[in-house]
């Protein structure tokens, strides 16, 4: 007879299960870049289309053929730069030192601190976004730290040039490269096991319930935090890796869905297009950063696009 295999409901690799602070996710882990720019960019979630493209992977067995692509369309507005802050190395992890407002610029002149470069270990940004150039109803913007590459002397440069500054889409990324995604996930409120955790339904003649765990654990003793209960359900910080940049472009040219898009409305800045899904409500700030674990299937070159749809689905 076979084994009978049945593997716990809920994966325990997110734990605890804490609902994020804030809508904009936090990045912890910053890639190294050898040029002098932001190691990322941010952008508002618009929604979903799709396209026919030419399949360029090398292994694939549709090469040259036309196939179906889902896309994600993400409009960035440009970043600006709001100040520099300079980090000391310790025993403990870097440390913040000194922070430069560019309401305290002196033209191109920074405070005494600046003699002092050798002693800091990294050179970062705050930026800020314009959610007042697009049409999604914020009024405040978001503010969050960059990284920035190459050595310190380099990233102090970048800064001091770009403080103050507007950066565009186009400075920091690139059509066919991967990117890292940080959001945060749609908010679900308050669910039971069955579609928090999939949880088996049981037999239609079992007592008390069918959609609650068989076993809660012992009746005495400490109760395992394992076992799938109801509760909180979404609104995490979530990362996805290597999302492919497909297409990049200036203005909203080229997908200009009539009447907009859905609960978003219309494109009015440079956008981008991911392939596959993005973790998020529409409007939502999506964080996008250089990708640090490469997959080496995925070409170097966006594929050609022959067909975008710009079918605008009103929901009933």
């Amino acid at each position: 007879m076979a084994t009978t295999r049945n593997p716990r409901h809920g994966s325990l690799q997110f734990w605890p299960r804490k609902r994020a602070r804030r809508q904009h996710s936090r990045i912890r882990h910053h890639p190294e870049l050898k040029e002098p720019r932001l190691s990322g960019f941010a952008g508002y979630k618009v929604g979903m289309t799709h396209a026919i493209a030419i399949d360029n992977r090398p292994a694939s067995h549709t090469k040259g053929n036309e196939i179906f692509m889902p896309l994600t369309v993400i409009e960035c507005p440009p970043l600006k730069v709001a100040s520099i802050r300079l980090y000391r190395q310790t025993p403990y992890g870097l440390k913040l030192a000194a922070e430069h407002a560019a309401e305290k610029a002196d033209g191109e002149k920074l405070p005494e601190y600046e003699k002092e470069i050798g002693s800091y270990a990294a050179v970062r940004v705050n930026v800020e976004t314009q959610p007042k150039l697009t049409g999604t109803g914020k009024k405040h913007p978001e503010l969050f730290e960059m990284a920035i590459g190459g050595n310190v002397q380099a990233q102090l440069e970048y800064a001091k040039h770009a403080l103050g500054k507007e950066v565009k889409l186009q400075d920091v990324f690139r059509e066919g490269q991967q990117v890292d995604v940080y959001a945060v996930t749609k908010g679900k409120g308050f669910q039971g096991p069955v579609k928090r955790f999939g949880v088996t339904l049981r037999p239609h003649k079992s007592e008390k319930g069918r959609r609650g765990p068989g076993n809660l654990g012992p009746w005495t003793g400490n109760r395992s935090w394992t076992v799938a209960h109801a509760g909180k359900m979404g609104y995490h910080n979530r990362l996805e890796r290597n999302k492919w940049i497909i297409k990049m472009a200036d203005s909203a040219k080229g997908i200009d869905v009539k009447g907009g898009f859905l609960q978003y409305g219309v494109v009015r800045n440079q956008y981008m297009l991911l392939k596959g899904s993005v973790q998020g409500a529409r409007k939502r700030l999506v964080k996008l950063m250089h990708a640090a674990r490469h997959d080496k299937l995925v070409p170097e070159h966006a594929p050609q696009i022959t067909h975008i749809s710009l079918q605008s689905k009103q929901g009933k």
